[in-house]
């Protein structure tokens, strides 16, 4: 066999090149890659490239809100294979942030199954199931309608958008965070309603400025709520784009139990959990940085929300150690904004003005566009049209053109000489079904060209004004606004600086409630507050101070029903209707400063004492230095008991009952006061307290006012003789259903009823009108206030009215009257 012929060496190829340049442009083509391929947004849609292959990839499924979830796997594997060259992990993290609520302000997908807290992470894809929130409908519509240009996929098989045409500013309403090479961005969330607000006034007053665009933003709005404090970081960001504000929990301070306190956190600060808090509380708590914490419970669920409670020790002052809380746990946060998103490819820092700036300016592109294709798509159906009117005229001859011809080419020559047709329309009649050629069918051709006209037209004049381009875009952006606006959840205060953190020691001392001269207040409908007489401390518009927001919002209505004036760890008596005194101390009582009391501030005082069902508090009385209490029944018993008789137990009772009887009213009597009495049969009695000789506890009383049997006591009080004293009385019908008829009322002076003595029946406070037979609500003291059921204030009459005279009709139903706070 011949040899093999020698085989030529391989040429070889060896280039010298410098080191440290082929680093240098590796390392820069990776950082230009992961710049502009995978960390930073697009400053037009607000979207990553991931994230926007997964909404049009999605999008391109079908899967819309109105149909039903698939398999996140199903998704993540659609993106994997058509458009992402990566992995399926960093897809799916994308797809799952899409549908959390607590990281974007509105979601972007709808998820089905457990796609993780701030806590915990979410469930594998297969177990998991996603489809579009409706939202993102208003980022991907319109995308057949070449509003976008479109690029190859990584492989040159799929086209996918260069960027969404975003309906709203998804950039600004959702945020960003991502860490690329050399660079970050990191972007919180805002209300939608205000970006599209301000981006309208944009659009109208190119010339705004960052204080005129605040107006409409006045900072983020984070989807966990909370409270934004300091301001002026968010100012300088929005300037700059670069700014700091820091975030705090929102805390109420409530019962929890029959004196006992507790600080209930309802929203946390962004993308902080609660295992976080309640880990670094227990921290705090062993390394006795922190006291005052008796326990923490998380009762989080789906159904009520985040609610984590922190039980404060008896003794200690929930605002302090909501201070301690703050500085020492993550309660409260700082958020860095670092607004950098790419603008024509390339990666700036940018303002909210320059935001909103390119964010319309994409929008105003995509509307003209979208208007271009629209007017070209109905030009060629009109041209269609038009071809098909032309043909329908004279059917008869086109159909004889067409049998005539012997193949279809020469039909549509001919069709296009004897009828002056373009070769469009031609070939559109020679595919025409002959059913299109009824009367009916022209009517109807007829009815779609003059409406192509009226849309062209409109399309024309659109395209042709600016004005009119830029009212379509505020048009739709009000609409995406109205369609996926919701309320704002943070609250926005202008707090100042946290102060330096104290010494373990001081920080003890300062969490105990100092024993300062304070009032207690119980209002008409049963809700009792501590207001500190100290220097009083600031508070802003809505009652809230150093980020404590009040068990119940603080407005200006309810009214007083006793006072008592102690010591932050005195005691004083609350008398139920039950006839017992229970002894307590305001110490875990709500605090509001002594200058802004409102009574609807507090806590329910049964609540507060651990009353039972059909017991209610009816008066609070001191037990220091106080004069003999006075007691009224309703069934007219009177009693004093006098204070050496209280002694010091919790829970005494001072009067014994009749079966039946309860109390309905007390208040310390000096000897120089008069007790009065009003009867539901409008009977009032008034006499000297010096009647009633002080007895002790387990006395039953006597005989206060003769009360007829279909009559009660419904009003008991001590008044000073010398006093401006008013007498309140408000008539109804026993048969009127309850809170349905607000009947009648008056407002006489107590001079005008003559006292009496002790155990007689009283003079006539209000005459009846038809259909009244009883007094509803009856009230003697100074300075009378009327509320309703909610604590809100109701009109009373004149004061002056006879002793006997009639009632004027009310205009709404008074549940109560008391005195307003002085």
């Amino acid at each position: 066999m011949p040899a093999h012929p020698p085989q030529s060496p391989i040429a070889e190829r060896i280039e010298d090149i410098d080191l440290s340049a082929e680093m240098q442009g590796s390392y820069l083509e990776y950082a230009y890659s992961v710049i502009y391929s995978r960390a930073l947004p697009d400053a037009r849609d607000g979207l990553k490239p991931v994230q926007r292959r997964i909404l049009f990839q999605m999008a391109d499924m079908g899967l819309r809100p109105d149909r039903g979830h698939v398999k996140s796997a199903r998704v993540v594997g659609e993106v994997m294979g058509k458009l992402h060259p990566h992995g399926d992990a960093p897809i799916y993290d994308a797809l799952v942030r899409l549908a959390q609520a607590f990281s974007l302000r509105v979601p972007l997908v709808d998820g089905h199954g457990n796609f993780g807290s701030l806590d915990d992470g979410p469930a594998a894809p297969r177990y998991t199931e996603a489809r579009l929130a409706p939202a993102a409908l208003a980022l991907t519509e319109n995308l057949d309608e070449d509003v976008v240009d479109f690029i190859p996929n990584y492989d040159g098989q799929f086209q996918q958008p260069e960027v969404l045409p975003a309906a709203f500013p998804n950039l600004l309403v959702n945020g960003a965070a991502g860490i690329a090479v050399g660079m970050a961005t990191n972007m919180a969330p805002h209300n939608l309603i205000e970006v599209v607000a301000a981006a309208i006034h944009l659009l109208e007053n190119p010339d705004a400025t960052v204080e005129d665009l605040m107006a409409f933003v006045p900072g983020p709005d984070l989807p966990s709520g909370g409270i934004i404090t300091a301001l002026e970081g968010i100012k300088d960001a929005y300037a700059t784009g670069r700014g700091t504000f820091r975030t705090r929990a929102k805390v109420a301070v409530e019962q929890l139990g029959p004196r006992r306190t507790g600080l209930v956190i309802t929203e946390l600060p962004y993308q902080v959990g609660p295992e976080r808090v309640i880990e670094k509380i227990k921290d705090a708590v062993g390394s006795k940085k922190l006291t005052g914490i008796a326990d923490v419970t998380d009762l989080t669920d789906r159904r009520n929300g985040l609610r984590l409670v922190i039980g404060i020790k008896t003794g200690f002052d929930p605002q302090a150690v909501l201070e301690q809380l703050y500085r020492l746990t993550p309660l409260e946060d700082s958020f860095g904004i670092n607004n950098v998103a790419l603008v024509d490819g390339q990666p700036q820092t940018l303002g909210l003005r320059e935001l909103l700036r390119v964010y319309l300016d994409h929008r105003l592109r995509v509307v003209t566009r979208r208007s271009e294709y629209r007017l070209a798509r109905r030009r060629e159906r009109l041209h269609l049209i038009e071809g098909l009117l032309i043909a329908i005229l004279d059917i008869d001859e086109v159909i004889q053109v067409i049998r005539s011809s012997d193949d279809g080419e020469q039909a549509r020559t001919r069709l296009m000489q004897v009828f002056e047709l373009s070769q469009a329309q031609a070939e559109y009649i020679l595919e025409l079904r002959l059913r299109r050629l009824t009367k009916f069918s022209r009517m109807e051709l007829e009815a779609e060209r003059d409406a192509l006209q009226a849309e062209i037209a409109q399309l024309v004049e659109l395209l042709g004004s600016e004005v009119l381009l830029r009212a379509q875009v505020a048009s739709e952006l009000d609409a995406a606004a109205e369609a996926y606006g919701t309320p704002r959840r943070t609250l926005l205060l202008n707090g100042g600086p946290v102060a330096t953190r104290p010494s373990r020691a001081a920080a003890a001392a300062d969490l105990q409630i100092a024993d300062a001269p304070c009032r207690v207040f119980l209002s008409a409908t049963g809700r009792m507050v501590r207001a500190d007489l100290r220097q009083p401390q600031e508070l802003d518009a809505e009652g809230v101070g150093n980020g404590i927001v009040p068990p119940t919002r603080r407005s200006k209505h309810d009214a007083i029903r006793s006072s008592v004036d102690t010591t932050t760890r005195g005691d004083i008596g609350a008398l139920t209707s039950a006839g017992r005194l229970v002894r307590f101390s305001p110490v875990d009582l709500p605090s509001v400063p002594g200058n802004s009391v409102q009574p609807a501030a507090g806590v329910r005082v049964d609540q507060y004492l651990g009353l039972g069902k059909d017991e209610h508090v009816v008066a609070l009385v001191p037990l220091v230095e106080s004069p003999p209490i006075a007691l009224g029944t309703a069934q007219g018993v009177v009693k004093r008991v006098a204070a050496s008789e209280i002694g010091t137990k919790p829970d005494i009772e001072v009067i014994a009952l009749k079966p039946g009887d309860r109390v309905v009213g007390a208040a310390p009597a000096p000897d120089d006061t008069e007790l009065v009495f009003v009867t539901s049969d409008a009977q009032l009695l008034r006499f000297d307290s010096g009647a009633v000789r002080p007895q002790g506890r387990s006395a039953g009383g006597m005989a206060g006012v003769r009360v007829t049997p279909d009559a009660q006591v419904i009003h008991f009080t001590v008044i000073d003789p010398t006093a401006d004293v008013s007498v309140v009385t408000i008539a109804g019908s026993t048969q009127a259903l309850l809170g349905a008829d607000a009947g009648s009322g008056k407002v006489s002076a107590l001079g005008e009823f003559p006292p009496k003595g002790r155990a007689t029946g009283g003079v006539r406070a209000q005459r009846f009108l038809r259909g009244e037979d009883t007094l509803t609500v009856a009230w003697v003291g100074e300075e009378p206030r009327a509320v309703g059921a909610d604590g809100s204030v109701r009109t009373l009459p004149p004061t002056g009215a006879k002793r006997d005279a009639s009632g004027q009709p009310l205009d709404g139903v008074i549940a109560a009257v008391g005195t307003a706070i002085r």
